[in-house]
């Protein structure tokens, strides 16, 4: 790497018309500099760790699924967190080391803009805890990364909190009020990718230490869990790609989750599975993209399409249309809860 510092903003203005709100969202803004082997970035970036493909796993940063369920560019389900990043390079391995001081959760759609389940839909009596913002609460996250026997390696580690919230009840048989948590948790992973059997292959795993609730008997916090997932990319002609991912998540003490288990609420599966398939055909010497993501779980019975098709107008424009399609047996589930909540977007893209 070179020597030297730097700046770096990126920024957006929005415009909601459905809600009559508009907004500055800075979605990066930070300094760098690099000395020999060392780079330094503090200051609102983005991160982007691991080998699944719209999987995460071992990437534990903030993201925002109100934006890829809304139709948004894909960049945007990625959002960006003040954090300081400090990473040393070597001809063997790389080190990368992130700490956040002030947690920021992912953003998921509310019940003003979708359809949505929610299992306390009567108590209206709201509260967020966040984590507050000392250094105690403050997030690692590291990754070391080599080459090894011609596959790129990494192994992970994160000491932060779930990004998922999880509700807390007052009363667990007649709740009058939530408190909206964000429980504390460790993960451990690794990663492999490389070329072999003609096409990439990708595997990543991460341990979920679920450090409030280690026993995993409370009802109110996740318990435990082993995450995976295998990929297989290939490109079987001229302009087109074809990639295939299965993703596990493995619950551990399971027979004590199903002892807590409130009655009357839903109850998970002791390993959820997640099936996806990418296809990608570029025409017209590339100025045309067809493509389409799909997410199917056999285990909780719900899907998520996304047929897209965007065209290089001019080397300055693009134009891009598509559809998010979801669908399920049951309303409860992460996709199935989203059946009434299909949309259609356009966009238009001028870069110069």
């Amino acid at each position: 790497p070179g020597g030297g510092a730097g700046y770096f903003a990126k920024t957006d203005f929005l415009r909601d018309e459905a809600n009559a709100d508009s907004s500055v969202d800075v979605r990066e803004a930070y300094l760098t500099y690099a000395k020999g082997p060392f780079d330094f970035r503090a200051g609102r970036q983005i991160h982007t760790w691991g080998v699944g493909d719209l999987l995460f796993i071992n990437d534990l940063f903030p993201k925002n699924y109100a934006a890829l369920f809304s139709g948004q560019p894909l960049e945007y389900l990625k959002t960006g967190a003040g954090s300081f990043k400090a990473s040393v390079y070597s001809e063997k391995a790389s080190l990368d080391i992130v700490a956040t001081p002030a947690f920021e959760p992912d953003h998921f759609p509310t019940s003003q803009s979708f359809f949505l389940f929610d299992p306390f839909s009567q108590v209206t009596n709201r509260v967020e805890a966040k984590p507050r913002h000392d250094l105690g609460n403050a997030e690692l996250a590291a990754r070391l990364s080599r080459p090894v026997l011609g596959f790129d390696a990494a192994l992970y580690a994160y000491r932060g909190f779930f990004r998922t919230p999880s509700m807390e009840p007052d009363s667990l048989t007649a709740p009058t009020k939530l408190t909206i948590i964000y429980p504390r948790l460790a993960v451990y992973g690794a990663s492999l990718q490389g070329n072999a059997a003609g096409g990439v292959l990708s595997f990543e795993a991460g341990y979920y230490d679920s450090r409030q609730d280690i026993a995993g008997t409370d009802p109110v916090i996740p318990n435990s869990q082993t995450r995976f997932l295998a990929g297989y990319q290939r490109s079987p002609w001229t302009d087109f790609t074809a990639g295939l991912q299965y993703y596990g998540e493995y619950m551990q003490n399971y027979s004590r989750y199903e002892a807590s288990l409130p009655a009357g609420l839903p109850k998970q599966d002791r390993l959820r599975s997640l099936l996806t398939l990418r296809l990608t055909q570029f025409l017209k010497y590339q100025t045309w993209k067809l493509s389409l993501f799909s997410f199917w779980s056999p285990t909780d019975q719900d899907f998520y399409l996304i047929p897209e098709a965007a065209c290089h107008v001019t080397d300055e424009l693009t134009a891009t249309v598509g559809v998010n399609v979801f669908g399920g047996a049951n309303n409860n589930t992460f996709l199935g809860q989203l059946d009434k909540n299909d949309n259609l977007y356009v966009s238009m893209r001028y870069e110069f």
